[in-house]
């Protein structure tokens, strides 16, 4: 058991720094071939976070554990949203003064109710899952096309597009852009094969669920490039960066992660994911949605109070989980 636990926490720290280097990698090659700053912070940086939990979910479809990819995205979502956000906010208030941001609120907010939707039945399938995955490609050609408009008619002044493109890293020469590449691609499925073997292992010796071991220990592994973003992105003062990691993080896991689950191993799942865990995924994002809308001292902020509320609503779902694991 021991072993299994050292192979968990070894899996998810390669897992982590292998997205980390596939994103420098795939971020440098490009800016090596001329895609301009905005377009890759728009895209492979901000799709980099989610890397781990898109590798997690093709890993575990494949296996057959659909429970564990879907426990993974839907856990992520809870996770960034109430102990991640929740945590930056007590260390800054965050002031949501990006536009993009404000779209994209109300557009998380429909796409976690449409993933509910289609988990009210116990049943996730193939057309469920590739509805999602166009979603996912109509989303980011549709936000490039906002983006790349908007800069030919004035200068580019959202404060988060202008945050995710100073993200991107600079430019290395294209052999050490495509080694760092090369090492992504090999380790990211191989720790995800790892993580999601050794979870499933523990699961079992423990009597836990394939689904609970996704919503917690892989989920909150998962998420620990957003919280490290997030914190370095309030300290560089970059409020708008931080709120829209999360939630275009949040966007991928339902559209991206979420449908692989579907598209490689459609079938029934897990009855808690319906009953108990998508309405709680749904519950918190629809308080991220009146958060970010209730104004404080003439703003729309999240304060140190509202960043407490979304803790203990993290701590209330683990409560939730395990308290249900002992009965």
């Amino acid at each position: 058991m021991l072993l299994q636990i050292l192979i968990l926490l070894v899996s998810l720290v390669t897992l982590v720094w292998s997205a980390d280097k596939f994103v420098f990698g795939a971020s440098s090659l490009a800016r090596n071939f001329g895609i301009s700053p905005m377009i890759i912070g728009l895209t492979i940086v901000a799709m980099g976070s989610s890397a781990p939990e898109m590798m997690i979910a093709a890993t575990a479809s494949l296996d057959g554990n659909n429970n564990t990819a879907i426990g993974n995205a839907i856990g992520s979502n809870i996770t960034n949203i109430a102990l991640v956000l929740g945590i930056t906010a007590l260390f800054q208030p965050l002031n949501v003064s990006s536009s993009t941001v404000r779209r994209e609120i109300p557009l998380i907010l429909i796409v976690t109710a449409l993933a509910y939707w289609m988990l009210s039945d116990d049943y996730f399938g193939f057309n469920e899952g590739l509805l999602l995955m166009i979603g996912f490609f109509v989303y980011i050609f549709a936000l490039l096309f906002i983006t790349l408009r908007a800069s030919k008619s004035r200068p580019i002044d959202d404060p988060l597009i202008l945050e995710a493109e100073q993200e991107v890293p600079d430019a290395v020469s294209k052999p050490k852009s495509l080694l760092w590449l090369v090492v992504g691609i090999i380790f990211l499925p191989m720790s995800a094969s790892y993580l999601v073997d050794s979870s499933v292992f523990i699961a079992k010796a423990f009597g836990i669920s394939d689904l609970v071991i996704g919503l917690t220990v892989i989920a909150v592994g998962t998420s620990l490039p957003e919280l490290a973003a997030s914190i370095m992105s309030i300290i560089k003062k970059e409020d708008d960066l931080a709120l829209g990691s999360i939630i275009g993080s949040n966007i991928f896991n339902i559209l991206a992660v979420l449908s692989l689950a579907g598209l490689i191993a459609p079938g029934e799942v897990d009855s808690d994911a319906a009953a108990r865990d998508a309405p709680y995924m749904l519950g918190v994002t629809v308080l991220l949605f009146i958060l970010c809308f209730t104004r404080r001292a003439g703003k729309f902020c999240i304060g140190r109070v509202k960043g407490l509320l979304l803790i203990g609503a993290f701590v209330a779902y683990q409560i939730l989980l395990f308290s249900q694991i002992k009965q």
